[in-house]
């Protein structure tokens, strides 16, 4: 079992940053995979950012809107994932969600993931 708390969320104008926190309980959290999801409003959810666990090398996944903007990275002695965002922009308005998964491979659909936290608002004003 791990349960999944988010932080970090909040209000930034266009142009700003912010670093989302994923802080994980359990101890074997290095063999999760993990990933990074968003539903804005009237929106489905989709995958933003993916890491692989630390044993299949901590390979990462960037959905195109957010390449070269976002940076997930994990530290598995915190137990925590994080995304740095950077140049944000208002259509990454959205609640973020954390999830994790059993396995080594990157997924990026979310039925692929079986344990979730609950969510912080990031909200980016123009």
């Amino acid at each position: 079992q791990v349960q999944l708390v988010e932080s970090g969320g909040g209000l930034v104008q266009a142009g700003g940053s912010l670093r989302l926190s994923c802080a994980a309980s359990g101890r074997t959290f290095s063999s999760y995979s993990m990933g990074w999801f968003r539903q804005a409003p009237g929106k489905e959810r989709e995958i933003v950012a993916a890491i692989t666990s630390s044993s299949s090398g901590g390979r990462t996944y960037y959905a195109d809107s957010v390449k070269g903007r976002f940076t997930i990275s994990r530290d598995n002695v915190k137990n925590t994932v994080y995304l740095q965002m950077n140049s944000l922009k208002p259509e990454d308005t959205a609640v973020y969600y954390c999830a994790a998964r059993r396995g080594f491979e990157i997924r990026v659909n979310g039925y692929e993931y079986g344990y979730w936290g609950q969510g912080t608002q990031v909200t980016v004003s123009s």
